[in-house]
């Protein structure tokens, strides 16, 4: 899929064009849900120009997304913008927006669906910019969720499988987009750093409250957004249950995001050396990354080798929104992922044991109004051993995923040490110390077959011997000080190496 402003750069009529029209360069939202329609608020409110414009998905209204209660709260007259974003007169009669008016009057097209929708929603904007012969209209896309492919049974994300389409994110709340005083962050990410940098500039002018920056990193920031609600739903538990327990949330909320992070940089030095950046026309500096390059090494057999790029991780509205949906807000709802990390709280608290599986889980969230449509974590998360498997993702980086789906998935008598793990403040924090080890340190390694390597003396001196490949201890020793004496951390530890195994 070419998907770019410019067919060819050495065009400088279209070049001087775009630029010189940039300023009146209309944005496009197919798929009206919560998010576009409290996007377009927000520009209503701060904006005089309407460079938005709103097709909903048919049969679907165009504020149909905000409750009763949110639109008696609103402003008419913004209302009244909002509203003319999604309709325009046509021989007298008022018409509702569809993708192909979007496609015809706009540079740039934001397909808005989230995962039910998405894969249909970017084959057939494909084919109709093609057959509108707008194929210099650049697509985009939001959906902070994997797809699966029905055939393989495989998870993917949607940029890597389109490795030249447009990816918008930042953190949002949907009620603080209306709250005229505050002010937000977001990428505008794609591989051709040109396109980026216009396109953000373009997405910049929407409305003087939303901050955009370019960025080129599509599929890692997609990845991230992906990854993160399934981290919502822990975070969302570990700040209801642990409320009166602040000092431990730091850590928790540390690691999540470290752990998403890890994951990224672990997918980004595999994914960009099959879909490089097509053109860097500029430094990565010049769009305000710190670095042009971040590469993390381990050493393997003696030798250095790359292990992860981190790149990416200089994009700040990219973090922000991983930070802020693990975030309790000072006012109004936090993000439903969240939100269902608080029913899976109020489970624990009610139900003294870990849930019997996903669908009773469900069935709570159902009970506070949280249907699963909209959990994107929570698909995301019955999905995670594909996921797990399918990016190669190491147990060090996503133990705290691992732990939370095995809430959900592992046996009775092992859900009893995962529940003591998450009901307790120092097993924990314990394990978020731990867990993050790979399983080839020192001490975790026989941590995890219950000993102590501070306990045995002779045991570490002769591990730091030189040549001593083999540790030869007394068995009677080692089933003495078995497992059965490790605490609930190394054994969930345990528990979780014996389900999950790259």
């Amino acid at each position: 899929m070419n998907n770019s402003f410019f067919s060819q750069l050495n065009n400088e009529e279209s070049f001087y064009s775009l630029l010189e029209d940039i300023e009146s360069c209309k944005v496009g939202f197919f798929s009206v849900g919560l998010y576009p329609a409290s996007l377009a608020y927000n520009c209503a409110m701060h904006s005089e120009s309407n460079n938005i414009l709103l097709a909903p998905r048919p049969g679907r209204d165009l504020l149909g997304a905000f409750s009763k209660d949110v639109l008696s709260n609103m402003e008419n007259k913004i209302i009244e913008k909002v509203e003319g974003m999604g309709n325009y007169f046509f021989e007298g009669k008022s018409k509702t927006n569809t993708l192909e008016d979007l496609l015809l009057k706009c540079k740039i097209v934001i397909l808005a669906s989230n995962s039910n929708h998405i894969q249909n929603d970017i084959r057939y904007a494909i084919e109709l910019r093609k057959s509108l012969n707008r194929e210099n209209v650049v697509l985009a896309c939001l959906v902070g969720s994997f797809c699966f492919d029905d055939e393989d049974e495989k998870p993917y994300i949607l940029c890597d499988q389109y490795p030249d389409l447009a990816f918008f994110t930042g953190f949002h709340r949907h009620g603080a987009l209306r709250n005229p005083k505050d002010s937000f962050t977001a990428n505008f990410c794609h591989p051709d750093s040109l396109t980026a940098l216009i396109g953000a500039r373009i997405l910049n002018q929407l409305s003087p409250n939303i901050q955009v920056s370019p960025g080129v990193h599509n599929i890692e920031c997609q990845y991230i957004k992906s990854i993160k609600n399934i981290s919502s739903i822990f975070a969302g538990f570990a700040t209801n249950f642990h409320a009166e327990k602040p000092g431990m949330l730091p850590t928790i909320n540390t690691v999540l995001l470290t752990q998403c992070l890890d994951q990224a940089a672990t997918v980004s030095l595999k994914v960009r050396k099959e879909n490089k950046f097509q053109s860097v026309n500029f430094s990565l500096k010049e769009l305000g990354y710190g670095e042009d390059i971040i590469i993390a090494k381990e050493n393997l057999g003696n030798k250095y080798v790359e292990s992860a790029d981190y790149t990416f991780s200089q994009l700040n509205a990219v973090k922000a929104d991983v930070l802020g949906s693990m975030s309790l807000p000072i006012e109004g709802n936090p993000t439903r992922n969240f939100q269902a990390g608080q029913v899976l709280s109020d489970m624990l608290l009610r139900l003294k044991r870990c849930p019997n599986d996903v669908g009773e889980f469900i069935s709570w969230c159902e009970k506070f109004s949280l249907g699963q449509g909209g959990l994107e974590g929570l698909k995301s998360l019955i999905y995670w051993p594909k996921i797990y498997r399918e990016f190669n993702i190491k147990n060090n980086n996503c133990s705290m995923i691992n732990l939370i789906y095995l809430c959900f998935n592992a046996k009775t008598e092992e859900k009893k040490v995962i529940y003591e793990v998450l009901i307790n403040s120092d097993a924990i924090t314990n394990f978020c110390q731990e867990s993050v080890k790979p399983n080839l340190c020192l001490e975790l390694n026989y941590k995890l077959q219950g000993i102590d390597i501070f306990d045995n003396k002779k045991l570490f001196y002769e591990k730091l011997k030189p040549n001593s490949n083999k540790i030869n201890f007394d068995k009677k020793l080692y089933e003495k000080l078995s497992s059965k004496k490790n605490p609930n951390y190394i054994k969930a530890i345990n528990i979780i190496n014996k389900y999950f195994t790259n």
